[in-house]
């Protein structure tokens, strides 16, 4: 398994290998909002973090731990993001917590 493989859920490694064409016509959707917004790549990584807690989706948040680290985020910044939303979700976020940290303590 690749050290893809390693960041991301089984479900959406599955869907990548099992679905090919569909994860390349979802990959395209999400590489052109990305390039659509007006929001830096730290920016947008760590405001998707923070969605990511919101919605409680802990698969995603080892690989976007890495997104946002590779695009300068510091550790405090992983937390801050996951946090943010605490007065509006309740400690839920706290769930993804324990999770973005070992991740961005593992990617080294």
């Amino acid at each position: 398994m690749s050290d893809y493989a390693n960041l991301v859920s089984n479900a959406f490694y599955t869907f990548l290998t099992e679905a090919p064409k569909q994860a390349e016509a979802w990959s395209t959707l999400v590489q052109n909002l990305g390039e659509a917004s007006a929001l830096d790549e730290k920016t947008a990584s760590l405001a998707y973090l923070a969605v990511l807690a919101a919605l409680k989706l802990e698969s995603g948040i080892p690989f976007h731990v890495h997104v946002a680290k590779k695009a300068g985020a510091t550790r405090d910044e992983v937390i801050s993001a996951i946090l943010i939303g605490l007065p509006a979700t309740g400690h839920q976020v706290t769930q993804v917590l324990p999770i973005a940290v070992s991740a961005y303590d593992a990617d080294d």
